[in-house]
């Protein structure tokens, strides 16, 4: 990057930025929620808020197979043969991720864990360094208004920025609001696959919240966006 082509200001702000996450208290989060509960409206602001880094498991497997380390090509020989990754081999790339600069203020783990054997591994794997998940946010959006938020949803790929065609429309449509660039939808984003996704969320994923009760709190994410960022605001001032 050359910086001569970055302004005096932006160059002051981004220092004052990672100033200002030197002092960040350490914190360590787990989001859960349904497709299109807002986790992926809310997870950058967590993330640029807090100095955290954003660990999403499909992200980390395809880095780690990119970069050819011992758990990435684990991980493709599993895929390539049609085997399942297997959850030791998640959390073992999990493990690697969090030992980055980036992770030195903490995570926001977002779709996983999936299971209650997946939640015991990976505390099992925080434990070893003498850590745990801090904290778990449920998001909580009734089944019927899901449909709607889903089908309205598009994404810009690279960055991750989620926008809907309803409720929180981009500048342009169709295009990203900070780089201009083309939005997309997922192939899932559609009623049908919607009501199988929701089955097994809830025949796998609730079960989780039971087993990180002391330290989950319930956001009822079908509510203004102020409203849900309040409710946030106010869980993880109590790490």
């Amino acid at each position: 990057m050359d910086l001569s082509e970055i302004s005096t200001d932006s160059l002051m702000k981004e220092m004052q930025r990672r100033l200002d996450c030197v002092n960040k208290p350490e914190k360590r989060l787990i989001l859960v929620g349904p497709p299109g509960s807002g986790k992926g409206t809310q997870s950058p602001k967590i993330k640029n808020e807090h100095c955290l880094c954003h660990l999403a498991t499909g992200d980390m497997l395809r880095a780690a197979v990119a970069a050819k380390t011992q758990l990435g090509m684990e991980a493709k020989a599993a895929m390539e043969s049609g085997a399942l990754v297997t959850d030791d081999l998640v959390v073992g790339i999990i493990a690697d991720a969090v030992k980055s600069p980036e992770c030195r203020n903490g995570f926001i783990l977002d779709g996983f864990p999936r299971t209650i054997v997946q939640a015991a591994k990976l505390d099992e794997m925080l434990a070893k360094t003498g850590n745990k998940i801090d904290k778990v946010l449920n998001f909580e959006v009734p089944d019927e208004i899901l449909v709607e938020r889903v089908t309205g949803r598009w994404i810009h790929a690279k960055s991750g920025r989620s926008y809907h065609t309803k409720f929180a429309p981009p500048k342009v449509a169709g295009k990203d609001d900070v780089t201009g660039e083309p939005l997309m939808q997922r192939k899932d984003d559609n009623a049908e696959t919607l009501k199988t996704r929701m089955q097994a969320y809830h025949a796998q994923t609730r079960p989780v919240l039971a087993h990180y009760q002391t330290c989950m709190a319930t956001i009822s994410a079908n509510r203004p966006m102020g409203d849900v960022e309040a409710q946030i605001k106010a869980a993880l001032k109590k790490i």
